[in-house]
């Protein structure tokens, strides 16, 4: 049975998942959850697909409604997430009744949180992505009212408390603080450098006002200094992989992101590595990042174990799912019923982007 969730704060909000994964062979920015790790944990911890459609919540507060019986779980930043007032733990499972208000206010010290749900946002998909993509015109922020399309899965569990943990310490969420460290292998320009490429490895840089999904600015800290490149020819415009640290004219670092577009034609000095993309997608402007150099070996073995512990937890959820569902005949032999839907304000979800009112 679809049901819907709709948003009563939309603060700075969008439907997303992984990004478009082949769309920079067509000449399209990859785009998707800035900060994949808590992204694909979110969607573990719920039974759903590593691809699956999520909210991702920026910085602001956020709230929304639900007319089904969900099971959810919010993972990325800490925040203060509460259903109807009763606050419930990040990085878990816990059950979304029916009629009940989820709210997540107070992000801090990273930028983004993330809701997952049991079951399936309905929404449009370009290339094979719901993810927003601003250049294409695709989809874009959420607003007060919207309403999405949901599709409850198969756990039924309909005489459950408020808060249901089904999993509780299955992953380690990553750590959140006013400074990151970042680690970067060594890019393909770096020989142009000279001695003055391990300047970004020596000092702090601070994020800039000015960045968003495409990129990040970054200024140099107190003691710190800019990589000097030593050619003064220019760099022709060529493909560029998501995480570049190019070093543009001027007084900044800049660092692309998932927004950003398959060609630039700035000096590469590094590349963020698949882990630490994930982390500069929590890090917020006036936070201090720090650039650790890895080996390319060093980078697969981090992203490999990554990936492994979702793995496992994605295995954990699937086991323990499997002993708590309840068959939806079997609960109408027993005489048992889910709860009854409101009717919807709107069931509508735009995704062609809009101007805020």
């Amino acid at each position: 049975m679809t049901g819907w969730v709709r948003v009563t704060q939309a603060g700075i909000s969008a439907i997303t998942d992984l990004g478009r994964t082949a769309g920079g062979a067509v000449g399209q920015m990859t785009g998707g959850a800035l900060d994949q790790y808590s992204a694909r944990a979110g969607n573990a911890l719920v039974a759903a697909p590593a691809e699956a459609p999520l909210i991702e919540i920026v910085a602001a507060d956020f709230a929304a409604t639900t007319s089904a019986n969900l099971l959810v779980a919010l993972t990325g930043a800490p925040a203060d997430v509460a259903v109807n007032g009763v606050p419930m733990r990040q990085w878990e499972p816990f059950w979304w009744p029916a009629g009940t208000e989820l709210t997540v206010r107070s992000i801090r010290l990273g930028m983004r949180v993330y809701l997952a749900v049991h079951g399936a946002f309905e929404v449009p998909r370009l290339l094979g992505s719901c993810a927003p993509d601003s250049v294409l015109g695709f989809s874009g922020p959420l607003r007060r009212d919207d309403t999405i399309a949901v599709v409850p899965g198969p756990l039924r569990i309909f005489h459950s408390p408020l808060a249901v943990p089904v999993v509780r310490g299955a992953l380690r969420p990553p750590r959140f603080a006013e400074h990151w460290r970042i680690p970067v292998t060594d890019g393909p320009d770096r020989a142009e450098f000279g001695a003055s490429a391990d300047r970004l490895h020596a000092g702090r840089f601070v994020i800039g006002n000015n960045s968003n999904h495409i990129g990040l600015r970054l200024t140099p800290a107190r003691g710190a200094a800019l990589p000097v490149r030593e050619r003064r020819d220019e760099v022709l415009s060529r493909g560029v992989p998501i995480g570049a640290v190019e070093v543009p004219a001027g007084d900044e670092l800049l660092i692309l992101h998932r927004g950003r577009g398959v060609t630039a034609g700035y000096p590469v000095l590094a590349v963020v590595t698949a882990t630490g993309l994930s982390r500069l997608g929590q890090a917020r402007p006036g936070q201090s990042v720090e650039f650790v150099r890895v080996s390319l070996a060093e980078a697969v073995a981090a992203a490999r174990a990554e990936q492994a512990a979702i793995d496992d937890l994605t295995g954990r959820v699937a086991r323990l799912m499997s002993g708590h569902m309840v068959n939806q005949r079997h609960d109408q032999r027993e005489g048992r019923r889910a709860p009854p839907l409101p009717a919807p304000a709107r069931t509508t979800f735009d995704p062609v982007p809009r101007r805020n009112d």
